[in-house]
C-alpha cells in the first residue's frame, strides 16, 4: 500500500494541522480525538486527553502526512516525534515486515487488533527508527 510520515505533537496538533492545511491549500482535515474512542472502563480517559488529536491526515501535493498529539503522560521528545507508518492490505506481509523490524529493536505496541484496524503495532528498530504498522481494509484505508 504505502509508507507515510507520521508527526506527533505535544498538545498543539490541531493548531499545526490546520496551519499546514492553510499553507498547502488542502481540504480541511477530518480530526479524530482521543475522546471519540470507544470507552474502556479498564483505562478511563483523562479529561485533558478528550479533545487532543488522536489521528488526522493531510494530502499535501500527493503525499499523505499523518498527525496526532501524544497521549497525556507519554514522553514527547523533539526529534523522536516522527515515525514511519507502514500500511498494507495483506496480513502476512505486514506480519513479516513487523517481525523483521522488531529483531534487535524494541516493541512499543505488540501487533494486535484495535477498534480502527484488524492489526496495529509499533516498533523502534535497531537503528532507532520508529515504525507504525496498520492492516488496512477498504473501509479503514484513509
Amino acid at each position: 500500500m504505502a509508507i507515510d510520515i507520521y508527526l506527533t505533537f505535544n498538545g498543539n496538533c490541531r493548531e499545526a494541522v490546520e496551519f499546514y492545511a492553510e499553507v498547502f491549500d488542502t481540504e480541511k482535515p477530518k480530526i479524530m480525538t482521543f475522546g471519540e474512542n470507544p470507552p474502556n472502563p479498564e483505562y478511563p480517559l483523562p479529561e485533558e486527553a478528550k479533545n487532543l488529536v488522536m489521528h488526522t491526515r493531510l494530502d499535501i501535493d500527493g503525499s499523505n502526512i499523518m498527525f496526532s498529539d501524544t497521549f497525556p503522560g507519554s514522553p514527547f521528545t523533539i526529534g523522536n516525534n516522527i515515525s514511519i507508518a507502514y500500511h498494507s492490505f495483506e496480513a502476512d506481509k505486514l506480519q513479516n515486515v513487523y517481525d523483521q523490524l522488531k529483531e534487535g529493536g524494541t516493541i512499543g505496541i505488540e501487533l494486535q487488533e484495535t477498534f480502527w484496524a484488524k492489526l496495529y503495532g509499533q516498533v523502534t528498530d535497531k537503528f532507532g527508527v520508529i515504525w507504525q504498522f496498520n492492516l488496512n481494509s477498504e473501509d479503514t484505508a484513509y
